[in-house]
């Protein structure tokens, strides 16, 4: 019977990983010297980026067009040829109307435009213009529907069906 020797010099049987701390150490150090330098150093930072605020868009969105239209997809088709919905400005193509939609109204899309996500702030006198438009506008839509209304009454027609009586002379 032979008897072998576990122990045999030369052979690491512990199956362990053993680390070389001066390496690491030394590793840590290096690491530490350059965060110091950059901490020490000025950034060097261009002048920040003006955004305009956000505001309405100026065109309409056209999601109807290709409704109900059949389109072959290939695969080397170029992006604004694809199946769905291509950004220009953005150059990307999303697959349905609701996230291009998302898309067009996303910080992504926004940003390149220009445009920072926040909104005018709107002064007193800017406030009282939008009121006074908005009850001009109201007073016109009442005058104009009274027209319409008593334009579409033909009187013989009021006539016969007995609504004649109810005006006041």
């Amino acid at each position: 019977m032979s008897h072998t020797n576990n122990n045999v010099s030369g052979v690491d049987n512990t199956f362990r990983r053993k680390f070389d701390r001066e390496e690491y150490l030394e590793r840590a150090r290096e690491r530490e010297r350059q965060e110091a330098e950059a901490r020490s150093k000025p950034k060097a930072k261009g002048p920040p980026v003006q955004r305009q605020p956000l505001k309405h868009r100026d065109y309409i969105v056209d999601l109807e067009s290709r409704l109900g239209k059949t389109q072959v997809v290939t695969p080397v088709a170029p992006l604004s040829q694809q199946a769905g919905y291509f950004c220009s400005v953005c150059q990307c193509v999303v697959k349905d109307s609701a996230t291009y939609l998302d898309h067009i109204n996303g910080k992504k899309h926004q940003r390149a435009l220009g445009m920072s996500m926040r909104v005018e702030r709107a002064s007193v006198k800017q406030k009282r213009k939008k009121e006074s438009d908005s009850v001009k506008k109201g007073k016109k839509e009442k005058k104009e529907k009274a027209a319409v209304e008593e334009t579409e009454i033909d009187p013989d027609v009021a006539a016969m069906m007995g609504f004649g009586g109810f005006r006041s002379s």
